[in-house]
């Protein structure tokens, strides 16, 4: 084996050597061509200073006499000096009795002495003579080239070097040698027996020890060797007799693995052909999906149409005068259309989110309004059971999250929901705090409760705790399987506590951002330091959060009515008739209830954070410009007449939205398709057009897209009104050219909003 010779042991250990040599003679020879360098500087002038003294006396002498000639004379001696290349003597007034100079030699290194020594240098005598010491005959000045010092010293500094180098050269050719002998020569020995050996039969070769280097490092390295070797020749003979026996396993072991191979095969065979089955099962059932979502896709739309004209119907004919049981039949039968409705949506957004199509928004909202909203919602729905709904949200909630607000507002109703109709008598609380990026909803009730046989199936499609339970309360039981779908594509969690006949509490854990907490809202409204007499039932339910929220507000809470340091009283209905109080009073609870001369300001339930903010303000701020007046009832409708073009094929539908149209003080024309609505377009204009998508003739897409396109009426607002409320109908919608999407039934109070939204007032 060849070893290239940079990565020789010799070879580098000499070049380690003579480096660090040449550093350290480097290290000295600079030290000693520095001390050098002193010594020719002093040199120079200990020279020039000599050669001053020894001129001194001749130069007093000829400055005494005036006499010219013997000073050129002296001066021309004094030039021959190789160093020296200018000379002058002056008079005692500074006059040049005598000059004499020459040119500097011309030199390439003379750069490197003039930047040693400096190019030149002057030194000056005072000439005097004895006999008159305190008279000053003159100054014998001389110019010094350094050129002649400078290289006088480079010579030797170059020497020292060359010197230097030329040790350490031959000290590295000397320890080259020794290290070959001494090191690689030896070991090439050993590597060359060490090639040697057969790697099958290795005890047959042993290594012999270098002559000279039996007790040192190389003869241990060949002692260790050997000693290997023969562990290695020990191993293999074992190895030789375990492979014979392997040979005869690995015989008896390929024999088994015919065996398995035989059976893997069959069993493969078998798999292959269950594997088929399943493909053909999984495309079976992958039809029979989209059948599915085919079919309620279309029975949506043909259920959808007749309920838009029933709830419509209803009511419009519910803003009619009619006798009370004419109107609780009415509200009766419009309660059964929106449960009907409810349903329905139900199966359609659990057939979505088995599908995968069920879309989750990220938009900012607020949580609160979420809540409130919901328990609003539900509110009257539990006082007609004799069922109160309760809010506890926490009054430092965040104002805004990033989240699907639809979402959470139906999870939020579909308990809520489902705690009133299990619920005979008490109450459902709804509870919403924030902590750790997660949000945590409750809903609780004091209702029948569930075994713990049903809490493992309450989740489960159309379950209900049991048949008596679907008889008595009503219910699909689609409602919490929504609720565990929706909370579970939110990433959340859903889970059940519950005691049969001790209520039911459902808990909804969603990770969820928040956006920066903004400064308390009610601190630059007066409220803080405020001192407000409760006289509210303590069995109240809603007394808690009222407490809650006054605290938050920065009020001080007393108990007592009399009290002189109250500036307001809340009150319950039934204490308000027997309160003797100067103090302003604000009504707690359904002002319906108060039997005074006129009507009370009130806190109504469920409470909402700006409520209870509004109705504080305006109490103890009487004066306060934002609530001098009258609160204002929400109108959706826009502020002037509307020319409106309807375009729908259904009579029904027809009938019923140019009611709520001509109601809201619109002008309705009516098109039963697309071709008609572009010949009335050609006719007149009108300032917004409600568009049905199936029609015959000319569907709603095509007749959006000729609107935009052949008659360039691209500012007129279409919203559509259809049926349709699968994935990326709205996509197709806008898609095609118009502007919003409302879906059938729908409410006076959504299209209102509609128009508001897009019909400048």
């Amino acid at each position: 084996m060849k070893i290239n010779v940079p990565q020789r042991l010799s070879v580098r250990l000499t070049w380690y050597t003579v480096l660090w040599a040449l550093i350290l003679g480097l290290i000295i020879n600079l030290f000693q061509v520095t001390i050098d360098y002193f010594n020719a500087s002093r040199e120079m002038d200990a020279d020039i200073q000599a050669l001053m003294e020894i001129s001194h006396s001749p130069a007093s002498q000829i400055a005494y006499n005036l006499d010219t000639r013997l000073a050129e004379e002296l001066l021309e001696g004094l030039l021959r000096h190789p160093a020296i290349v200018k000379a002058s003597i002056a008079g005692p007034t500074g006059a040049i009795m005598a000059d004499s100079r020459r040119e500097l030699p011309a030199s390439p290194y003379r750069w490197l002495s003039d930047l040693l020594f400096g190019t030149q240098r002057s030194y000056a005598d005072h000439l005097e003579v004895d006999a008159l010491v305190d008279i000053e005959l003159g100054v014998l000045r001389l110019d010094v080239d350094t050129y002649h010092y400078g290289t006088s010293f480079l010579r030797r500094a170059a020497q020292t070097l060359l010197t230097g180098f030329a040790k350490s050269l031959i000290l590295s050719i000397i320890l080259l040698v020794v290290f070959y002998l001494v090191l690689t020569k030896p070991l090439f020995r050993v590597i060359e027996f060490l090639v040697r050996v057969d790697t099958d039969e290795p005890e047959r070769i042993r290594l012999p020890s270098p002559r000279g280097h039996d007790d040192d490092e190389i003869g241990l390295l060949v002692r260790i060797t050997n000693q290997h070797l023969d562990t290695i020749g020990a191993n293999l003979q074992k190895l030789r007799q375990a492979e014979g026996r392997l040979k005869g396993y690995n015989e008896q072991l390929a024999q088994t693995v015919a065996d398995r191979t035989r059976e893997i095969s069959d069993k493969n065979l078998a798999l292959q052909q269950s594997n088929r089955a399943l493909i053909d099962a999984k495309e079976d059932a992958v039809r029979r999906a989209q059948a599915r979502a085919d079919f309620l896709a279309s029975m949506s739309h043909e259920i959808r149409t007749p309920l838009n004209g029933l709830l419509g119907m209803l009511a419009l004919s519910m803003e009619e005068q009619m006798s009370p049981s004419q109107r609780n039949r009415l509200e009766i039968s419009h309660t059964a259309g929106q449960n009907l409705l409810n349903l329905l949506n139900d199966i359609l957004d659990i057939s979505k989110v088995e599908a995968g199509k069920l879309d989750i928004e990220q938009i900012e909202f607020s949580l609160r309004e979420v809540a409130e909203q919901s328990a609003l919602l539900m509110a009257d729905q539990g006082r007609r059971k004799g069922v109160e709904v309760v809010t506890q949200i926490a009054p430092d909630l965040p104002d805004q999250f990033v989240g699907d607000p639809t979402r959470i507002r139906q999870v939020i109703n579909n308990l809520l929901s489902n705690g009133i109709k299990f619920t005979p008598r008490g109450e459902v609380r709804l509870g919403v705090d924030f902590s750790k990026n997660e949000a945590r909803i409750t809903v609780s009730d004091t209702g029948i409760g569930l075994s713990a046989e049903d809490q493992r199936r309450i989740f489960s499609p159309f379950a209900q705790a049991n048949t008596d339970t679907t008889r008595r309360y009503g219910g699909t039981g689609l409602g919490l399987t929504l609720c565990r779908q929706l909370v579970e594509r939110m990433h959340g969690q859903i889970t059940i506590d519950s005691r049969e006949n001790r209520g039911t509490t459902f808990l909804v854990r969603i990770p969820i951002e928040a956006r920066p907490q903004q400064p308390k809202p009610v601190n630059a409204l007066g409220l803080t330091g405020r001192r407000v007499a409760l006289v509210i039932d303590h069995e109240n339910p809603h007394l808690k959060p009222l407490r809650d929220l006054l605290i938050y507000c920065g009020i001080v809470l007393s108990e007592d009515a009399a009290d002189p340091a109250a500036e307001l009283v809340i009150a319950e209905s039934q204490y308000i008739a027997n309160l003797a109080t100067e103090h302003p009073l604000l009504q707690f609870g359904a002002p319906a209830m108060v039997d005074t001369p006129g009507p009370l300001p009130s806190i109504s339930v469920p409470l909402t954070l700006r409520q209870v903010i509004d109705t504080l303000t305006a109490a103890l701020n009487p004066q306060s410009p934002q609530h001098n007046g009258p609160a204002q009832v929400p109108n959706y409708a826009s502020t002037r007449p509307l020319r409106v073009l309807l375009v729908e094929d259904n009579r029904v539908n027809q009938i019923v939205a140019g009611g709520i149209l001509k109601k809201l003080g619109h002008e309705v024309d009516v098109a039963d398709n697309g071709e008609r609505a572009l010949a009335a377009l050609r006719q007149r204009s009108y300032d917004a057009i409600l568009m049905d998508i199936q029609m015959p003739v000319m569907d709603g897409f095509e007749t959006a897209r000729q609107i935009r396109s052949v008659l360039k009426l691209g500012k007129v607002p279409i919203i559509a009104v259809t049926a349709n409320v699968m994935q990326g109908d709205r996509e197709a919608c806008l898609e095609a050219g118009m502007d919003d999407y409302i879906t059938k039934p729908y409410s006076l109070e959504a299209l209102c909003r509609k128009l508001a939204q897009w019909v400048p007032t």
